[in-house]
């Protein structure tokens, strides 16, 4: 049984569709399919079967998965192992974009500081390509959104909900109970990523029938970050890349939770069921990093 047919096996399953899994393995459709039909020969068993356009499980493809991730996860515990003694030990983190920004700079000196005897790999990606990673037991833990997949283990890290913040002096500041009227007549710095779910900061001014002020639309943090604090505009901004401003007050929250409640958490994740060997030194630099907020702070 070749392990490459079981590992498209579970891409499939992930994917619920060929055409994606295809494209997760670098592979062709007709590839990926080819060895589904050798797993199943060799099974004596359907795995999936058409339905519509689609593919679903069968009952008995819905029992092989548990098997199916036991023989990838000792093929790869025996690659580990058999590496020992040749080359040092190597972690390979992996985040997305904003948590590589602003909490891996802090976390990794710490990690390594602890660990000597370890060589560090990281890797920055968006959401899906750290999930197509972890499945691939590329990445032994990834910081990323919120992802509902029955081989990964995830636990809420760090709090990223997205605020509206203003420059200190600011006409919204200290005032309570903000109207969506009111926040559309005051300029807005407006960012928009992958990250998050935009809609919902447009629905404040879509249920009230009117337009926010937007002067500025911006892809990067930190371009936004600083036209909001040189006064040329509000911005709803991830709570990561606003932390340390907020502390010393250079930056200051204007409290709309009675239109918007934008909580977003970054997660990490492992496949399971095995716990990375950093989860601990993980959860101690999340500790610290919401104590201090940066390396200078430290």
């Amino acid at each position: 049984m070749n392990i490459e047919y079981i590992e498209a096996f579970m891409y499939v399953v992930h994917f619920k569709s060929i055409h994606q899994a295809a494209d997760a393995l670098f592979l062709s459709q007709p590839t990926v399919t080819a060895r589904i039909k050798t797993l199943e020969r060799e099974l004596e068993t359907e795995l999936f079967e058409r339905r519509g356009r689609g593919i679903v499980l069968t009952d008995k493809g819905r029992d092989f998965i548990p098997f199916a991730e036991q023989i990838i996860r000792t093929f790869q515990q025996g690659k580990k192992q058999l590496k020992k003694g040749n080359d040092r030990e190597e972690i390979v983190i992996g985040a997305n974009l904003i948590t590589s920004q602003y909490f891996i700079p802090f976390a990794l000196p710490l990690w390594k500081k602890d660990h000597l005897e370890l060589r560090f790999k990281f890797i920055s990606a968006p959401n899906d390509v750290l999930v197509n990673k972890l499945l691939r037991k590329e990445i032994d833990v990834a910081f990323m959104k919120e992802e509902s997949h029955h081989a990964l283990e995830q636990k809420a890290l760090l709090d990223n909900s997205v605020r509206l913040v203003v420059k200190p002096g600011h006409p919204l500041e200290n005032q309570s109970q903000v109207t969506a009227h009111k926040l559309a007549q005051e300029p807005l710095v407006f960012f928009e990523c992958e990250a998050f779910d935009w809609n919902r900061v447009h629905k404040i001014f879509e249920v009230a029938k009117i337009e926010p002020r937007i002067e500025f639309q911006v892809g990067h943090l930190e371009v936004a970050k600083s036209l909001v604090q040189t006064g040329c505009g509000m911005g709803f901004l991830p709570y990561l890349c606003i932390k340390d401003e907020l502390k010393t007050g250079e930056l200051v929250e204007v409290d709309v939770s009675h239109l918007l409640q934008l909580t977003q958490h970054i997660y990490g994740t492992y496949y399971r069921p095995d716990v990375p060997f950093l989860w601990n030194d993980i959860l101690s630099s999340v500790e610290k990093f919401n104590e201090n907020g940066s390396l200078s702070r430290l």
